[in-house]
């Protein structure tokens, strides 16, 4: 999914503004209280992605302990150099970076998590957001010696209160397709100290999803699965058709799918969902967050929504459900999700695992 970014040139406060649908979208949902071989036929759906659920409430943390070679100095995707002294208590300000700092296994040095951090090993830990906002004073009271945050982290007050405050915070590019893993692995290894533990992760990580690649059965030209990925929020009456850079391009592509949004012209992030929206994409299968298909009443509310039952995909009731937490992370978690589409997209052939 697109993300508002950070322009250096703008002023640091002006930087770290939060804008852009995401972020209104986030709000709103959580302030709703929530969300065969050949051709290879789509899903029909049955169990909303129970198996990608159990799958995501962990990370596997490399083997052994990290030393990190402290003090680092590192470019802030801000633009400023920060220099890190000590990676005894971090504070990741969004879930897929606490994802990676985990994995990278730093879990006992993490003294806190954003909201979106959903997987077991981090849900005893102290929310230090609201409604995706930062809370400054909820963050220094727990006296991080690193914080890291993405571009989307905010609001600017609150990041520039942390850093006012002396604490090392290093602001990392979000990830937006397959190809982003490995760089923001190797992020924020190099700030925590841990270059040589980035490399690893990098490499299982790559290798793990390669492998998923090879489960995908072979089809015949024009016969990929067209997909469409619906952000739905329910409770805040939120229902979207994602397109070019809603951020699940290079997921369905990888899983040997075609966008179903981006092939019939949504140039955008997304746009709102209408009859003639979905008649344009036709997807054979619709994918969605696991909360979002909830927040709807499931298959059978979805199926309601106008446009939605008209479709191949909503005939078929083809639905692909991802748990919210880790669908669009891009992190050391990927290969799951990756396995988890090509199984329900290509369920007769199955991924191997």
């Amino acid at each position: 999914m697109r993300l508002p970014q950070y322009s250096a040139a703008a002023g640091r406060g002006a930087v770290r503004r939060r804008t852009g649908l995401f972020a209104a979208l986030t709000a709103m949902a959580l302030a709703a209280a929530l969300t065969g071989c050949g051709t290879g036929t789509p899903a029909t759906h049955t169990a909303s992605g129970a198996g990608a659920a159990a799958d995501a409430d962990a990370v596997e943390p490399l083997a052994g302990t990290p030393e990190p070679r402290l003090p680092v100095t590192v470019r802030s995707a801000d633009g400023e150099d920060v220099t890190v002294t000590s990676a005894d208590r971090i504070v990741p300000l969004t879930g897929s970076l606490s994802e990676i700092v985990f994995t990278l296994g730093f879990g006992g040095q993490v003294v806190a998590r954003d909201i979106t951090a959903t997987f077991e090993q981090a849900e005893k830990l102290p929310v230090v957001t609201r409604a995706h906002d930062v809370s400054a004073e909820s963050v220094l009271s727990l006296r991080p010696t690193v914080v890291l945050a993405d571009t989307t982290t905010g609001p600017a007050e609150a990041i520039d209160q942390i850093r006012d405050a002396g604490i090392a915070l290093v602001v990392v590019e979000p990830a937006r397709e397959l190809a982003d893993v490995g760089r923001r692995i190797g992020t924020v290894a190099a700030a925590l100290g841990v270059t040589s533990a980035g490399d690893e992760l990098q490499a299982r990580t790559e290798s793990r999803i390669a492998a998923v690649r090879k489960t995908i059965p072979t089809r015949g030209e024009g016969d990929a699965p067209r997909v469409a990925f619906l952000y739905l929020r329910g409770s805040a009456s939120v229902y979207l058709l994602g397109g070019r850079e809603s951020g699940a391009s290079s997921l369905l592509e990888a899983a040997g799918a075609v966008d179903a949004g981006k092939a019939s012209g949504l140039k955008k992030d997304f746009t709102a969902i209408t009859s003639e929206a979905l008649a344009e994409a036709a997807p054979d299968a619709i994918l969605v967050m696991t909360k979002g298909l909830e927040s709807v009443g499931g298959v059978d509310g979805l199926v309601k929504i106008p446009g939605v039952g008209e479709t191949p995909a909503g005939m078929d009731r083809r639905i692909v459900s991802v748990d919210d937490g880790v669908l669009l992370n891009y992190g050391p978690r990927t290969d799951r999700v990756l396995a988890e589409l090509v199984e329900q997209l290509y369920p007769d052939a199955g991924t191997g695992r």
